[in-house]
């Protein structure tokens, strides 16, 4: 340890007090205050002299709990592991702070956790400062998971749909294959029928009935979807009769009542557990495809044996529909709501509705994870959501803290981040370029999850009117 050593950890941390070309330099006792810690492996810095040396700089000190939780002690009710904070854990001397590696440790924890659960470091130092040890790990107990999650006993089972099937739950599936009478057609039927006739030809493929060139494509934009949607498994095909387009229609029919009645049912056992839901999967499905891939993912990530240990109560979206669109609005916004964490399979395409989820649930400070397809459209989502979008940052609407989501290409890597926040085990990087903008990194994903900008004024106005009563 030297002094530029010393100074650059300080000024890491407190950017606008020990830079010796400003205040500090101007500082009487500023000599006092180097020499002072760099004894500190000889004589161990205590509660009194930290006191003290921030009494110098004009900061307020701080309790002895405050001094024994953050630079003495590993608590083990802490909401992530304390020890994984630096890569490799200074040795704790419990006469006082006796290294440069524990001053760095304390101080970068205490900056964690003011940005995860204040937003504002200033603000969470005059709140932690005072408080005594056990008043701080009682706050801090109150954030982690429940680590018996897997003790609550199981669920009532869901009703199994066929994966290939999955698709024919979807809203416009229910509206294409519904009866436009009660003894008549289905919508999708009649509107096969007409079309087919408004074409005059004998034999022709299916998919010419509704393709961009169609004259049901320029004439109703939704009649197109619908019949996209009820022919995808034979769009391909050719007919030459009314007669062949019922079959195909007839075929699928019950596969789409047994479906529709299932993921009817599924939903009110969706509804009976929101109270327990652990992680909401949202996700925008049009196809068979995106039906098909959305539950091999769903199950992949879910059975990794990591996450099965926690019997998780997930809300899997290909096996669940609702009456009515208002009705979806309604389960989806509750489940937002009630969820501890969700999962965003964010596909190649926006989704206004999936977005606004993910929207909601940074909003209410939860963990917002993003799985983008492993793809080059993929990387450039997945950079967009990352990197890009300034509202991939949030804040939480109650706390005022800035919430970002964690955004990932890999399934792996998603189900590695759920199971560390359910084990209480997430890993953090705490970012400062040198202009006093702080960042806080979701470690595997080095996604920003929490942030403090440096625009004093921005500060100083977010915070002083926040709270403030309209």
């Amino acid at each position: 340890m030297n002094r530029d050593s010393l100074l650059q950890i300080l000024r890491y941390f407190f950017p606008c007090t020990f830079f010796e070309e400003g205040a500090f330099g101007l500082n009487p006792d500023r000599e006092r205050i180097v020499s002072r810690f760099l004894e500190m492996d000889k004589n161990p810095i205590s509660v009194t002299h930290l006191n003290q040396l921030l009494h110098l700089v004009h900061e307020a000190g701080v309790s002895k709990g405050f001094f024994k939780y953050y630079f003495q002690e590993i608590p083990l009710s802490h909401p992530y592991p304390v020890r994984k904070v630096t890569k490799t854990l200074p040795r704790l001397d419990n006469r006082g702070i006796a290294s440069l590696e524990q001053l760095e440790w304390g101080l970068r924890r205490f900056h964690i956790d003011a940005l995860l659960f204040f937003g504002n470091i200033r603000s969470a130092y005059r709140e932690f400062r005072v408080k005594d040890y056990n008043t701080l790990e009682s706050f801090f107990a109150r954030k982690r998971i429940p680590s018996d999650l897997n003790s609550r006993g199981d669920v009532f089972p869901f009703l199994d749909i066929r994966v290939d099937d999955r698709y024919l739950i979807s809203e416009l599936a229910c509206k294409a294959f519904s009866p436009i009478s009660p003894e008549g057609p289905s919508c999708a039927e009649q509107l096969l029928i007409e079309t087919y006739r408004k074409a005059g030809k004998d034999r022709m493929p299916v998919h010419a009935l509704f393709d961009e060139d169609s004259l049901l494509a320029r004439e109703d934009p939704q009649g197109q979807q619908i019949l996209e949607c009820a022919t995808q498994e034979f769009a391909d095909e050719h007919i030459e009769s009314e007669s062949d387009l019922r079959e195909w229609i007839t075929k699928i029919h019950p596969r789409f009542e047994k479906a529709h009645q299932c993921a009817l049912e599924n939903t009110r056992l969706f509804l009976s557990v929101v109270n327990e839901l652990d992680v909401y999967v949202a996700t925008s499905m049009r196809t068979q495809g995106h039906y098909r891939d959305t539950a091999h993912d769903c199950n992949f990530i879910f059975n990794l044996p990591g996450l099965k240990r926690f019997c998780l109560r997930y809300f899997d979206p290909t096996i669940s529909a609702a009456k009515s669109h208002e009705d979806k609005g309604l389960i989806e916004c509750l489940m937002v709501k009630c969820c501890r964490v969700l999962l965003y399979f964010a596909g190649r395409g926006d989704s206004f509705g999936k977005d606004a989820e993910v929207a909601m649930a940074m909003s209410l400070g939860k963990p917002a994870i993003i799985l983008c397809p492993n793809d080059e459209k993929g990387t450039r989502r997945a950079r967009f959501f990352r990197d890009i979008h300034p509202l991939s940052r949030l804040i939480d609407f109650e706390t005022g803290v800035a919430c970002g989501a964690i955004v990932t290409q890999n399934r792996e890597i998603a189900g590695q981040v759920l199971e560390r926040i359910f084990d209480n085990a997430m890993e953090y990087d705490l970012e400062n370029d040198g202009s006093a903008y702080f960042r806080l990194r979701e470690r595997l994903t080095q996604s920003v999850v929490r942030l403090q900008t440096n625009d004093v004024l921005l500060r100083e106005t977010f915070w002083n009117n926040y709270h403030a009563e309209s």
